[in-house]
């Protein structure tokens, strides 16, 4: 560059007023970040500072070019990276290079039972996001699962709030590494998809503390998330997106966040509201295809141009405007404004690999008779697989976490290819259910059509079952509308597309029928004594085939644990035994009120009260091994407030495979002042052995894991006595007790 041209840029430089220029100072990534958020809020104008706490385009927000801090760019998770879409449309824009690697679901993740499942998740993630030039991953979502028919239930990470907790932490330490936000979402109490925009949920503190809220405080003062998303539904009678006790008492004020809140889209509603009730970047009103308005309408959001003029008017104060901009700004230096950020990498063979294993250690294996499972592949053998759910990608549908990916092995392709030659491997259809394949312009790679009848479906299926060796159904739910999708709750605890009907008379055809059901939620299964072999198989993403053929055949030993209880009937399940879902609609019918009636007695903890059998517990999971847990012993036997204790358990692998198992650990309060559940997950360790091998599993509570919340005096309390810790390999399965005290301080 020759001297003229360097001079001339120096003087166009030098003639923007001094108050525009950027200093040393803000550029400076040494100063503290504090120090160069005020230097940078000093230096903004009003203009700018509303325009960075909302949307510029469908999933952007504007920087502040003026001082050299460039546009944010959120997109949907929290599964893989969302294709890009139009500017203003929820249609993909039709770019060829934003296909993603599409990890298992989080009710797969949660399955795992393994925090460093969730690192690698979190990292790989991120790797991708950052490639993409994506600074917030929406997501992930920790919800409790309160009802088997909640549509996105398999984006969530199952009942317990203690598993989810640990589960979610090094997903966001993973994540975040690579300079790209987490958002977790969405707070609080969004436990159901029906009527999500209407739902004022009524629950009392101790359920709201002790069930509903430990996961997003994990995900704040563990995890320490950069952004968390408000939810659709109401508590108290105000949006979750504009809610005074849940975002100004809780998050910011007894958690002390110092993140964003980020509406939903199309979850804001009132400018006053907004302003005073913890709402800092509002995203989707009038875009969100949820309710009519104008196209780029950013300009007219209620943290817009209504806000700005409040403040021209004298109607409001700054001190809220300059609050939320100093959160946003400390994500901007967190994310787009951080130097020596990650480049991160797109689809490399390292992320497929990080997926397959993921779901390889997910996947459940529910019910084993006659050791059906594995496949015995050293023999020449002919297997049937039957199944929509065999063909059909996963990765399309189910709202915002749908996917475009530049690959999905189907389950029939991954037992194809990893069978080979010695297997013959057939395929009947078995049943039809939803042949669109489609989700905002992405369009899935096969044509599902079929014009057959139930009945000639059905005899297919049963005729080539007759002469098979094994015959493996893949079933289960889909992503579409009432199903495990988002938007709505599914409209029945059964199986669609008279999926039953099939599994019966393929049982009566072979007595070596393998049902594997993918979904993301328990179903009803009342032919479960007639099927030996039963595989939990979830929503498994790029490398379903390849994760599921793994496990099926033995090259993959389970040991996925199950995140939830498997109910036997909805009839069971709290929420509708009790008839408080989906609520009651008020008299105006615009608010559905939904009191959560079983309050603290959620999943296993309803189970254990009310001494109901289940079909599957939580927890539960088989192995194609067998493990002894040994006598446990405790370091000490009382311990005060401000003392821990260690238990320590060992595990033998007592069958002829390498295998892992997962020790758990319930904590009984054996004498309280207020009604406790009978027993709580409090701590896990998963072990892996060979054949014979014994290892010590080392567990280690404190005085939070014997605590429970007083909701009169607003605090958690440690009452003094005996405890018990409950220990084994599922909720229903404890086989070792050690008693111990806690004694006043």
């Amino acid at each position: 560059m020759n001297k003229t041209i360097l001079t001339a840029i120096f003087v166009a430089f030098t003639a923007v007023p001094a108050s525009a220029q950027t200093p040393a100072v803000y550029l400076d990534d040494t100063k503290p970040m504090e120090e160069r958020v005020e230097d940078a809020l000093r230096r903004m104008t009003l203009d700018e500072k509303i325009a960075v706490i909302h949307a510029q385009s469908k999933f952007s927000s504007p920087g502040v070019a003026r001082l050299g801090i460039p546009e944010f760019w959120t997109d949907d998770g929290p599964h893989g990276v969302r294709p890009d879409v139009l500017w203003d449309e929820w249609m993909q824009a039709g770019q060829t290079n934003d296909s993603c690697v599409a990890f298992p679901a989080l009710t797969c993740l949660a399955a795992t039972w393994n925090p460093q499942m969730s690192l690698i998740y979190g990292v790989a993630l991120g790797e991708e996001a950052r490639y993409r030039r994506k600074d917030m991953i929406l997501g992930p979502g920790v919800n409790i699962l309160r009802t088997p028919l909640g549509g996105r239930n398999f984006e969530y990470l199952g009942e317990d709030p203690y598993l989810t907790s640990r589960m979610i932490v090094p997903y966001i330490i993973g994540l975040q590494s690579n300079g790209v936000a987490a958002c977790v979402k969405h707070f609080a109490l969004n436990n159901d998809e029906e009527y999500r925009n209407q739902v004022n949920v009524i629950v009392d503190d101790r359920a709201l503390y002790e069930i509903y809220l430990p996961a997003f405080k994990a995900a704040v003062t563990e995890g320490h998330t950069w952004g968390l998303m408000g939810g659709y539904n109401l508590y108290k009678d105000q949006h979750n997106c504009h809610n005074k006790y849940l975002l100004c008492d809780i998050l910011k004020g007894e958690w002390g966040y110092d993140g964003v809140v980020v509406s939903d889209w199309g979850g804001t509603h009132d400018t006053r509201q907004a302003v005073m009730h913890g709402l800092d970047m509002e995203f989707g009103t009038w875009t969100d295809g949820l309710s009519f308005g104008a196209s780029n309408a950013y300009d007219n959001y209620y943290l817009a141009r209504p806000y700005r003029d409040m403040i021209l008017k004298g109607e409001i104060g700054t001190e809220e405007l300059d609050d939320k901009v100093r959160r946003v700004l400390r994500l901007f230096y967190r994310t787009t404004m951080k130097r020596h950020r990650r480049l991160g990498s797109m689809n490399s063979e390292a992320h497929y690999a990080t997926a397959r294993r993921i779901a390889g250690e997910g996947i459940v294996l529910l019910k084993n008779e006659g050791r059906t499972l594995p496949l015995d592949t050293t023999k020449a053998l002919r297997v049937l697989v039957v199944g929509e759910n065999a063909i059909k990608m996963m990765t399309v549908g189910g709202g915002s976490s749908s996917l475009k990916v530049q690959r999905e092995t189907l389950p029939l392709e991954g037992m194809q290819q990893l069978l080979g030659d010695k297997i013959r491997v057939e395929y009947a259809r078995g049943y039809v259910g939803d042949t669109t394949g489609e989700y905002n312009g992405v369009v899935a790679k096969q044509n599902l059509y079929d014009t057959r009848t139930a009945d000639e479906l059905i005899a297919e299926a049963v005729e080539k079952a007759r002469t098979a060796d094994y015959v493996i159904l893949f079933g289960g739910l889909n992503k579409s509308d009432y199903q495990d999708a988002e938007g709505h709750d599914r409209k029945q605890y059964g199986l669609p597309y008279g999926q039953d009907r099939l599994v019966e008379a393929l049982a009566a055809a072979n007595r070596n029928l393998v049902y594997v059901n993918i979904s993301g939620n328990p179903v009803a299964m009342p032919w479960l004594d007639k099927v030996p072999a039963v595989v939990q198989g979830w929503f498994l993403g790029s490398t379903a085939g390849e994760a599921l053929a793994d496990v099926l055949t033995g090259r993959v030993n389970p040991s996925g644990k199950l995140p939830y209880t498997w109910w036997r009937s909805l009839d069971d399940v709290p929420a509708h035994k009790l008839d408080t879902y989906p609520g009651t609609w008020r008299e105006d019918k615009k608010i559905i009120d939904e009191e959560y009636k079983e309050g603290i007695f959620v999943g296993y903890r309803w189970a254990d009260r009310e001494k109901t059998k289940t079909l599957f517990a939580f927890g539960h999971g088989l192995s194609y091994t067998t493990f002894k847990i040994g006598k446990a012993t405790a370091d000490k036997a009382e311990l005060t407030a401000a003392d821990s204790i260690t238990f320590s358990v060992p595990v033998t692998n007592t069958g002829g495979k390498a295998g892992s198992e997962v020790v758990q650990l319930y904590i009984r309060d054996c004498k309280s002042s207020l009604v406790r559940p009978y027993k709580e997950l409090k701590a896990f360790g998963k072990v892996s052995l060979a054949p014979g091998e014994t290892k010590e599993v080392r567990l280690t509570i404190g005085r939070d894991a014997l605590s429970y919340f007083d909701d009169k005096a607003h605090e958690w309390v440690a009452e003094p006595g005996e405890f018990e810790a409950l220990i084994g390999n599922s909720s229903d399965n404890i086989t070792r007790k050690v008693k111990f005290t806690l004694i006043p301080e």
